[in-house]
């Protein structure tokens, strides 16, 4: 298979290059919307995890929020196995953006380490002959990528060194993920990680400060569109397409996404406002920022977050819930305090 780059004559056109800057305009919009939340990780928690439940189902992993925010708050020693895959997820995430922030690159051991962290098991990089990729729909082989350890190493080494090169487009995220998903240089957690690469080349190159944007709801919604257009590119060399359905998705998931932050802000506020008004009592900006920051609640975030003992803290809480900020359900000997309001904007 060709080494990056490729021929950027047959990339830049004139549809490709208009479209780039369509796209971003509307990610520079994001950007700075996304900063109309004064604590930033509201917005990362509820939409990194967002994120985390639409990729893995891309798989075939499916659990929902509800539980996945259970499982959060309550930490079971024994989680259900799709709700463990999508956290991995999560934490693969972070530990991608972590990387960004230290090092300003990405290097073949930060993938590897990102795809360790999905998956659980340290395999690495395929070295074994044997992988193909099959049809779900008719067990046909539709491509098998390099088999050979010492090529997919090489492919891997070219794909990191274009990735932190110094070209910043949007259009070069569309040919990364091509070039990424077509070496497949691991057993399994290719797509995931794949998707991960996304969001971290939109913060390496300072297109978003915090993880904010994820393609995988577009490509669920569009998933015959994906797989044909990625097809296309790899039979015919069909760059032109592909490339602007990448940019179309991140367009249209950034539209998705502003109208999330509004939502999400507008809630904050007004909620700042009635607990004020009705709970003046025990009103502050941070008990108000733990119930948005954690949809999911329990008096051991209230404790250690405020510093205030159990009995203050189950106190709030039932007074926040008496106020119809939360309801609250039993987990075990466990109560925990829902902010139903900002769920239902969190599952649109």
């Amino acid at each position: 298979m060709p080494m990056l780059p490729f021929d950027t004559d047959k990339i830049e056109t004139r549809a490709v290059l208009r479209k780039e800057a369509q796209t971003r305009q509307i990610l520079a919009e994001l950007k700075g919307f996304g900063q109309t939340i004064p604590n930033q990780n509201i917005l990362i928690n509820a939409i990194v995890l967002q994120e985390a439940q639409e990729s893995s189902a891309i798989e075939n992993i499916v659990t929902t929020q509800d539980e996945l925010y259970k499982n959060l708050t309550i930490q079971p020693l024994e989680m259900d196995a799709s709700s463990k895959e999508v956290l991995n997820y999560r934490e693969a995430v972070y530990k991608g953006c972590e990387i960004i922030r230290k090092k300003e690159i990405i290097s073949v051991s930060d993938i590897v380490k990102i795809q360790e962290a999905i998956v659980e098991n340290n395999a690495g990089i395929r070295k074994l002959p044997g992988t193909e990729l099959v049809s779900r729909a008719t067990g046909n082989v539709i491509y098998t990528p390099p088999q050979d350890y010492g090529q997919i190493c090489l492919l891997l080494d070219n794909f990191c060194t274009y990735l932190n090169d110094g070209e910043n487009s949007l259009w070069k995220m569309a040919v990364l993920h091509y070039q990424f998903e077509t070496i497949h240089p691991f057993y399994d957690g290719n797509g995931r990680t794949g998707r991960i690469l996304n969001i971290l080349y939109l913060l390496l190159k300072k297109y978003i400060d915090t993880p904010v944007l994820y393609l995988s709801s577009y490509i669920i919604k569009t998933k015959e569109m994906y797989y044909s257009l990625f097809q296309e590119v790899r039979e015919r060399g069909a760059l032109e397409n592909w490339i602007l359905y990448i940019l179309n998705g991140i367009e249209e998931t950034s539209r998705q996404t502003m109208e999330k932050v509004k939502l999400i802000r507008n809630l904050l506020e007004s909620s700042v406002e009635k607990i004020k008004e009705q709970c003046p009592k025990i009103y502050s900006k941070e008990l108000v920022e733990i119930i948005f920051e954690n949809p999911y609640s329990k008096i051991d975030f209230l404790v250690n977050k405020l510093n205030i003992n159990r009995k203050t803290a189950s106190k709030y809480l039932k007074e926040l819930e008496e106020a119809r900020f939360l309801t609250h359900i039993k987990a075990g000997k466990e109560k925990i305090y829902i902010n139903n309001n900002l769920m239902e904007i969190l599952k649109l």
